[in-house]
């Protein structure tokens, strides 16, 4: 069995940005935090990690972010969260 990562890059991109439209994800990204292992599940069931006022809880194995609080709020609306490549 593969360990967990202890931490991602998470970014914070506008919804209307499209992979492959000419500008990094990295660039268009409005916010950016790195997060790193709690050692708790989170409701989801995924791992939760923390860090610079994001909380995410993010599938491992396909670097998907299920759930995630941004200064202990819900993520605003046109707004998604990504893992960094």
């Amino acid at each position: 069995m593969t360990p967990e990562p202890q931490r991602f890059t998470i970014l914070l991109v506008p919804e209307h940005v499209e992979d492959g439209d000419g500008v990094s994800t990295e660039d268009s990204a409005v916010r950016s935090a790195v997060v790193e292992t709690t050692g708790e599940t989170g409701a989801t069931g995924y791992p939760r990690y923390a860090g610079d006022g994001i909380v995410a809880d993010i599938d491992p194995r396909t670097r998907t972010v299920e759930a995630v609080l941004v200064d202990g709020a819900e993520l605003d609306y046109g707004l998604n969260a990504r893992v960094a490549s």
